[in-house]
C-alpha cells in the first residue's frame, strides 16, 4: 500500500504556529516555536530516536526524487540546538526503517530499504565507543519476508514489537504480521518470532503504546493509519507490571524518554513560555527540515 495525496503535498507552513487547547487562551495552551534549522536535518523517510539526551537521526533519503538511502547519522542536542554528523563508520544505507534505544547505550535500527530490497537486519550504534555494528541472528529467528514503513515499539530493553509492511510476496495478504523481535545486546543477536495474531495491512503507521485504566490497568499498543480504516486499532495487550521498562521509581509511567532539565529549561525558553509558567512538560517534534519544540505550561495563577 502506498500512501497518495490528492493534491501536492502540504509544504512547511512558516517559521511559527501556535494551537491553544479547548479551555480558552487565557490560562494554558501549546505553543510551537522552530529551534534549529539546519541542511543536516532536512531528509524524509528517515528516523529519529532519543538516546542519552540527544536526537538521533539515521539514513532516509536526503532530496526529493531521492531512491538511494542515506548512510549517515547525524545527532541533535536540544540543549544547545546544534546538529553535527556522527563519525561513525559502518552505518547502515536505510531508509523507510525504524529504531529504538535499547539499554541506554545502543540504537537499534531495524529493518527498511537498502536501496535494493527490503531487509529484515539489526545494525546498533553503539553509543559510548562511537561505531555501528551488524547484529546477527540468532538460533530460531523467523523473520519477516523484508519490512519497510513498519513500526518498532520498545517493550524493554531486550524486547521491540515490529508491526507492519513486509516485502516479497507477502504484500498481497490482505491482514498485516506481528512479530515480537527478542534482543541480546551482550551477544549482539536478534531473533524475530511471528505472533499468533493479526492485524489490518498497513504501511506508513504510527505506533503508540498507552496505559490502559480501569481497575485492572495494564498497556496496549495501538496503531494509527496506514490503511483505509479510520480506527485506531490495538497490536498487542499486557497485563499491568508487564511493560516494567516504562515504569519509574515515582510510580509515574512515561512511554519515551524524557528530555533532561537543561533541554527542557531551553524549550520554554525557544517557545516564549511566560515566567512563573506551572507545569511545563516538552517535546521535539519534526516539521520539514526544521526541529520544532512543543511546550505545555499553566499560568502560574491558574488552578
Amino acid at each position: 500500500m502506498q500512501a497518495r495525496w490528492a493534491h501536492s503535498p502540504p509544504a512547511y507552513p512558516g517559521p511559527m504556529a501556535v494551537a491553544v487547547p479547548p479551555g480558552g487562551a487565557g490560562g494554558s495552551g501549546w505553543a510551537w516555536r522552530p529551534v534549529a534549522r539546519d541542511a543536516l536535518l532536512a531528509r524524509a523517510f528517515h528516523s529519529c530516536t532519543e538516546l542519552r539526551g540527544r536526537f538521533y537521526l539515521v539514513g532516509g533519503l536526503r532530496a526529493g526524487g531521492a531512491k538511494d538511502p542515506s548512510s549517515d547519522t547525524v545527532a541533535f542536542d536540544p540543549a544547545g540546538g546544534q546538529a553535527v554528523k556522527v563519525e561513525a563508520r559502518g552505518g547502515p544505507r536505510r531508509s523507510h526503517h525504524d529504531a529504538a534505544p535499547v539499554g541506554g547505550r545502543w540504537l537499534c535500527v531495524v529493518g527498511g530499504w537498502d536501496g535494493s530490497r527490503r531487509v529484515a537486519s539489526v545494525a546498533a550504534l553503539d553509543a559510548e565507543r562511537g561505531v555501528w555494528e551488524a547484529w546477527t541472528a540468532a538460533p530460531g529467528n523467523c523473520p519477516p519476508a523484508g519490512l519497510s514503513s513498519h513500526t518498532c515499539t520498545r517493550l524493554s530493553d531486550r524486547e521491540l514489537r515490529v508491526a507492519g509492511r513486509e516485502g516479497g510476496t507477502r504484500t498481497q495478504r490482505r491482514y498485516g504480521s506481528l512479530y515480537t523481535l527478542k534482543l541480546d545486546p551482550s551477544a549482539r543477536t536478534y531473533c524475530y518470532k511471528e505472533e499468533g495474531c493479526h492485524t489490518a495491512s498497513r504501511s506508513g503507521h504510527c505506533a503508540a503504546l498507552l496505559q490502559t485504566p480501569g481497575p485492572h490497568p495494564g498497556h496496549q499498543l495501538l496503531l494509527f493509519g496506514g490503511c483505509n480504516s479510520a480506527e485506531p486499532e490495538v497490536a498487542g495487550h499486557w497485563s499491568y507490571g508487564k511493560i516494567k521498562a516504562f515504569l519509574l521509581p515515582q510510580g509515574r509511567t512515561t512511554y519515551c524518554s524524557p528530555l533532561d532539565g537543561t533541554a527542557c529549561k531551553a524549550c520554554k525558553q525557544w517557545a516564549g513560555v511566560p515566567a512563573g509558567a506551572l507545569g511545563t512538560t516538552a517535546s521535539l517534534v519534526f516539521c520539514g527540515g526544521a526541529l520544532c519544540c512543543a511546550v505545555w505550561w499553566r499560568n502560574s495563577d491558574q488552578n
